[in-house]
């Protein structure tokens, strides 16, 4: 089976989601290909129609899988190869124009994976041709390691308390503004933790350098308006890092019963509070057992992608 990937290239890379989906399935017996698409809003998406034809021409495929919605309904504007859509959260979350031409690809789309079922339910989308899988996460990548070596390989100190932010400060859907709060509310009532408290960005870093970070943090906080199935909190239970998260995407499912993650209210008091609960603890979590059971390896993922491609692909022979 050949797939071709479209998707977002605007910054001159795929996101690392897709590419370690891709490496999963590939293993599989899948042949892929990419399509990257460059430009902005639906004219910027739409310029790339013919481009695209010109691939599909090329190399053939037998599916094309699409993610986010303004990819897949640029996917869908040809109709001589099944299409299948991943929403990711920002195509349905973030409503006006990108939510609606969104909706119009999922009606377009042979079939459409959401990656949360709140991202489903938001979608008001009632179809049968869909499913809910969440973007896997490399657990050979993503796993617990010695602490204190991590801390040396970011030069951090070992007895500083660092809390790592789930995404960059100039993400405005991420919230940083109650983040920076948060901290500070929790510098002012827990004063143990005023000199000795690092509040950490998440921007720049590579894969590898990112489960550096997860291992040796106290601690990762999100506190975003909106998300899908967000990787951040995935890949830090796995690497035993705790987390603190405002009840959003589907964060609340992903750590339940994960002792040392809590769920706190969009207060900068509450967010505080569960921020000291897990530095007073000092301990790590044992999330990788929760990942797995919600079969959310890479491994485990593609496998239920691989199912919908052939059955995808059967539909449309059999029609």
């Amino acid at each position: 089976m050949k797939v071709l990937i479209v998707a977002n290239y605007n910054t001159g890379s795929f996101s690392p989601f897709v590419i370690e989906q891709v490496e999963a399935i590939k293993k599989l017996n899948v042949e892929f290909d990419f399509f990257g698409v460059e430009g902005k809003g639906i004219k910027g998406y739409l310029s790339n129609l013919g481009k695209l034809k010109k691939k599909i021409n090329t190399f053939k495929p037998d599916i094309i899988h699409a993610h986010y919605g303004l990819t897949g309904l640029l996917a869908n504007l040809q109709r001589k190869v099944p299409v299948i859509t991943t929403f990711h959260g920002s195509d349905i979350n973030k409503g006006g124009i990108i939510s609606f031409f969104s909706r119009i690809s999922i009606r377009m789309s042979k079939h459409n994976i959401f990656v949360s079922p709140l991202l489903l339910k938001k979608s008001a989308y009632h179809g049968k041709n869909v499913s809910v899988i969440p973007c896997g996460i490399d657990v050979s990548l993503f796993q617990p390691s010695d602490k204190k070596v991590a801390r040396e390989a970011l030069g951090w100190d070992e007895d500083s308390k660092y809390v790592l932010f789930s995404g960059s400060f100039d993400n405005a859907v991420k919230n940083p503004e109650l983040a920076k709060a948060g901290i500070e509310a929790l510098r002012h009532h827990y004063t143990q933790y005023s000199d000795n408290l690092h509040f950490v960005e998440l921007k720049g870093y590579t894969r590898q350098q990112i489960a550096t970070l997860l291992n040796a943090a106290d601690c990762t906080l999100m506190t975003s308006y909106t998300e899908g199935s967000p990787q951040i909190i995935k890949e830090a239970i796995a690497c035993g890092c705790p987390t603190v998260s405002v009840e959003v995407g589907d964060v609340a499912n992903t750590t339940k019963g994960v002792e040392g993650c809590y769920i706190v209210q969009r207060t900068a008091d509450d967010i505080a509070s569960g921020i000291s609960r897990v530095l007073d603890s000092n301990k790590r979590v044992n999330g990788l057992g929760r990942l797995l059971e919600l079969e959310l390896s890479n491994e485990q993922i593609a496998k239920r992608i691989v199912e919908i491609y052939h059955k995808t692909q059967k539909r449309v022979f059999v029609k």
